[in-house]
């Protein structure tokens, strides 16, 4: 029977430390929706690099460096993080680092007077490795900053933060700099009448002015975080010592989960397909602007489109949770991420799912607009919606199936080795993607690999009991 309102516990309201910190989380989303998405690295690619294919396999390999770093030292980091004291320190230094780093990439121009290929993809390695590091401390203080009652309600705007900041970057880019002063687009009278600042697109200068801005809102917006948010006390250990005990922690950590056999198969299964997962979002631009041709318009657009599309994913996760239990949700979001990957395999600018050919000259426009103005990219984009969909519910729903399958008394253990999980093999989606795309000559070859990832995690869940709707019989 439903509690009397009365008789609920209430909300604790959300302090100005806990909105700060959920702030943080937000300023921190524009660089890997302008940078490592959707603009930037698709521009180096298909520009700076020359070639589709030989900028996916060069980016791939780097990424697959900066997920050995991760490898090595994240999971240190996090079981370290509580003898380690004070962390607001630790984030200032990664964040001052990681500022002029991001803001460097500026100078990645298409005639590589600038930044050599290799200074682009060593920096974006770098900030990568620091992002990831910087997630580890920022999620430690989140009950310090909003208390447990509040942890969820933080958590939640901190994902909201995230997804609105994304949006935002991406919105701006396209009003200031990549619609401005098109033919198409010449009417639109809430438009510049030309890019602002002079950018120029000659240059590519629309592609490479997101780095200033991921980084000046990365840099601008953790000041709130950094002047608010509570820390956690000074330690008396040195970081030696805290780093020392922390090795110890991770092994004594992994020897408890090891004993519940269904717990332990779903984070191995887990390993696999959420590599596969991150390997589609990573990828998705880099392929589009080989595969479909699409320049950096298009690729406002995408990302714009699929930013939208991936708040469903939210709902859409709790509503298979709710209806199917967790594992069954995992299963159908994998199927139907591995479905897109092949889907999009069979796609070109002339071309719908392998078969049915759709040359342009034939049939003309779908309609005058400024992009996506034929059939394949329509369908391209759909695909891309499902995408974006079901990978993002899968982030709940893995949660969700967790805990259901460990004891409620080792729960922190058990998620101590699921962000474990999450990164401790980070560097096989890109080594995958590197070694096809290497071996084929083709970016659909590299992108072929992710169904490797993907299947292996399906398979594994077939072997976990439990997980089933609450209430029903395990399954």
């Amino acid at each position: 029977m439903s509690l009397d309102i009365e008789t609920r516990p209430r909300e604790a309201p959300l302090t100005g430390g806990a909105i700060c910190w959920s702030l943080f989380e937000g300023v921190r989303n524009p660089y890997v929706i302008l940078i490592t998405i959707y603009i930037f690295m698709p521009y180096v690619a298909a520009t700076v690099i020359g070639d589709p294919i030989r900028g996916q396999e060069e980016i791939s390999r780097w990424s697959q460096y900066a997920g050995w770093a991760v490898m090595l030292t994240a999971p240190l980091l996090g079981a370290s993080i509580d003898n380690l004291g004070r962390r607001k320190p630790w984030l200032a230094l990664i964040v001052a680092v990681m500022v002029p780093l991001i803001a460097a990439l500026w100078y990645a121009k298409p005639d590589r007077a600038g930044l050599s290929v290799t200074a682009i993809l060593a920096i974006t390695a770098i900030v990568g490795v620091l992002f990831s590091w910087s997630e580890v401390l920022h999620n430690s203080l989140l009950v310090r900053a909003a208390g447990l009652r509040a942890a969820h309600q933080a958590s939640g705007l901190a994902l909201a933060l995230g997804n609105a900041f994304g949006l935002a970057a991406l919105a701006f880019t396209a009003w200031a700099f990549a619609l401005p002063g098109l033919p198409s687009t010449a009417h639109w009278g809430w438009l510049p009448a030309e890019p602002l600042f002079g950018l120029s697109r000659s240059l590519h200068q629309p592609e490479r002015v997101v780095a200033l801005l991921a980084a000046g809102t990365l840099g601008l917006g953790a000041i709130p975080f950094f002047l608010i948010t509570p820390d956690a006390p000074k330690s008396p250990m040195s970081a030696r010592t805290a780093f020392a005990r922390g090795g110890r922690d991770l092994l004594s950590m992994l020897r408890t989960v090891r004993r519940h056999r269904d717990a332990v198969t779903y984070l191995a299964a887990r390993m696999f397909y959420v590599d596969g997962m991150v390997a589609i979002l990573t990828y998705a631009g880099i392929y589009a602007v080989g595969v479909m041709k699409w320049g950096a318009l298009e690729m406002l657009g995408f990302g714009i489109l699929l930013s939208l599309f991936a708040v469903l994913g939210g709902f859409v996760g709790r509503w298979l949770d709710h209806a199917f239990g967790p594992k069954t949700a995992v299963r159908i979001e994998i199927g139907m991420s591995l479905l897109g990957v092949i889907a999009l395999l069979g796609m070109g600018p002339e071309r719908i799912l392998y078969l049915w050919v759709w040359p342009k000259a034939m049939h003309g426009d779908l309609w005058s607009g400024p992009f996506f103005t034929t059939l394949p990219e329509w369908v391209f984009l759909a695909i891309g919606f499902s995408n974006a969909i079901f990978i993002t519910a899968h982030f709940a729903s893995s949660r969700t199936l967790l805990t259901r399958l460990t004891p409620p008394a080792q729960t922190g253990a058990f998620f101590g080795v699921y962000a474990l999980s999450g990164t401790a093999t980070s560097w096989l989606g890109p080594l995958l993607v590197n070694q096809g795309t290497h071996l084929f000559h083709t970016q659909q070859g590299g992108f072929a690999t992710i169904t490797l990832l993907l299947g292996l995690g399906l398979i594994g869940l077939l072997f976990v009991r439990g997980g089933g709707r609450l209430g029903a019989a395990a399954t």
